[in-house]
């Protein structure tokens, strides 16, 4: 199918109009996730012959598989278009450094604002959506401060500290959004959301028109902990969605802080059990500032250092032989799975085959749609555990 010459918004001059198209769809189609996207680009040099490959690939997986059809690709790149926005593809110079470097980047996103502020220190803010006032007010002054100091400061547009964050560093601010660049929510915010969007800078990963899903504010988190060389946790609850992205950062490398409140207040045991489990305790901004400022990507914090998975190069797919010998790989390593989460460094001593065949072979298997990632680098079947 041709692409129209006026559908693409702003492109990078490296990358070409078709191979931007292809990158997008390939995105799109099912079971693509952002690890897959670059296995399959490293795997065949450009998204225009993934995309040609992709049911030969799912087929080894037992499946039959069709790519997202361009027409709704089209429609997808109008609607950034009309929201004033544009695509950023990872290999691209402003793709923002620190993102980059976590495995789950995502391949593309698309922004509205000025991209220069995620190319300054980023410190991200998160915290409760039914925050105590005072915590709102401290938020607000601690965000003030460091963006006074030169930081930028980067939260997710929730209500409560989130809000409070971007309000005190405004306009010193990235929002990151579960929806489509062009959905405001939640729907108090915006006005704050398009004044970030004109002055500051907002980021979304969603297609336009998607609405925020339970299942897209975890991946929401991971950009939030990813721009940032530090995750400050103002106020939160246990098990709330705060403590997820103090614990992406902690994944990341990342400095994990947290600000202590009361043993009486619910609200405040999150942070404090984040200090229990080794994040940096904060009092003042001059602490942010002075952790962050030097730090050299080994954090002080010890709050669950996830153990690193082996290196891998993904262009070693390239090297990879062909034809029936090969085609029942992916059967021999689903045979080593079950539900629970496994290191791919494991299934490489496991199985005795190679690294480059065992992510080829679960590539193959995501792709049929039999196959989950986890956290830290880990696989299992997918599907529900219970």
């Amino acid at each position: 199918m041709e692409v129209r010459a006026f559908a693409m918004p702003r492109l990078g001059a490296q990358l070409s109009q078709k191979e931007a198209f292809a990158r997008i769809r390939l995105l799109r189609s099912p079971n693509v996730g952002p690890v897959t996207y670059r296995q399959l680009l490293a795997r065949f040099g450009a998204a225009t012959e993934a995309l040609d490959a992709l049911p030969d690939l799912a087929s080894r997986g037992k499946a039959r598989y069709r790519p997202a059809p361009a027409a709704r690709i089209e429609r997808e790149i109008e609607g950034v278009r009309a929201a004033g926005a544009r695509y950023l593809f990872h290999d691209q110079p402003d793709y923002p450094e620190l993102l980059a470097e976590i495995s789950s980047a995502p391949p593309i996103i698309t922004c509205r604002g000025n991209l220069a502020l995620a190319s300054k220190p980023c410190v991200a803010m998160v915290g409760a959506r039914n925050a105590s006032a005072a915590s709102v007010k401290l938020a607000r002054d601690f965000a003030s401060e460091l963006a006074a100091s030169g930081f930028t400061v980067v939260s997710g547009l929730a209500r409560g500290i989130d809000g409070a964050a971007h309000e005190g560093a405004f306009p010193a601010t990235i929002g990151v959004i579960a929806s489509g660049i062009d959905i405001a929510y939640p729907p108090q915010h915006e006005e704050l959301q398009e004044r970030i969007a004109t002055d500051g800078l907002l980021i979304a990963e969603q297609p336009p028109g998607t609405e925020p899903r339970g299942r897209h504010f975890p991946n929401r988190n991971r950009i939030i902990a990813g721009l940032a060389s530090g995750t400050l946790v103002v106020e939160a609850a246990p098990k709330s969605g705060s403590l997820i992205t103090a614990r992406l950062a902690a994944e990341a490398g990342r400095e994990v802080m947290a600000i202590p409140g009361s043993p009486l207040d619910t609200r405040s045991l999150g942070c404090n059990q984040l200090i229990r489990d080794g994040a940096v305790l904060i009092s003042t901004p001059a602490d942010v500032i002075e952790l962050l400022e030097t730090f050299t990507g080994a954090p002080r914090s010890a709050y669950r250092l996830a153990e690193e998975p082996a290196d891998f190069d993904y262009t070693e797919l390239r090297k990879l032989e062909w034809g029936e010998a090969k085609a029942d790989r992916s059967r021999d390593i689903a045979a080593l799975l079950t539900k629970a989460p496994i290191g791919i460094d494991e299934l490489v001593r496991q199985s005795g085959q190679s690294a480059a065949e065992v992510h080829m072979a679960l590539l193959e298997l995501e792709l049929a749609g039999e196959l989950e990632r986890h956290a830290g680098g880990a696989v299992g079947l997918a599907g529900p555990t219970g």
